[in-house]
């Protein structure tokens, strides 16, 4: 159980790495503004964490109603901590990498909203309520 564990927790590494790869990547096109390149991306990533997911499974199965945390607590295998811990810190800087992204999106996209109210105003005239307040 101890060695079929490892090579899964080797491949979700693995995954995990190359799931970091890609959203770095996506910052760098958010940043450019490259939209086409930013829009094949969300395929990418799609597939990465269908892999992530598959492998996450197969990890559940081989653990069963085990814990991850209190299996690696209760073992004594270092190299089995060691890769514990490289998957924490990789999900830490995935979370990360992925906040940072969706905040640049988010901020993107507010500008654009903005310059195009801008570009083409709204050509109905205000009314009021009966509060006073504007109606829209």
């Amino acid at each position: 159980m101890k060695e079929a564990l490892k090579k899964i927790l080797n491949e979700e590494e693995e995954g995990l790495k190359q799931l970091l790869k890609l959203l770095e990547e996506q910052y760098n096109f958010i940043i450019k503004k490259d939209v086409f390149k930013l829009e094949s991306m969300v395929d990418k990533i799609k597939l990465c964490n269908k892999n992530i997911a598959e492998i996450e499974v197969r990890r559940r199965e081989v653990l069963g109603k085990l814990s991850m945390k209190d299996y690696i607590n209760s073992s004594e295998d270092e190299e089995l901590k060691n890769l514990y811990s490289n998957i924490n810190s990789l999900i830490h800087n995935l979370t990360i990498q992925k906040d940072s992204n969706d905040l640049l999106i988010k901020q993107n996209l507010s500008f654009v909203n903005k310059m195009l109210a801008y570009i083409n105003p709204e050509r109905s005239a205000p009314t009021y309520n009966s509060y006073g307040k504007v109606r829209k």
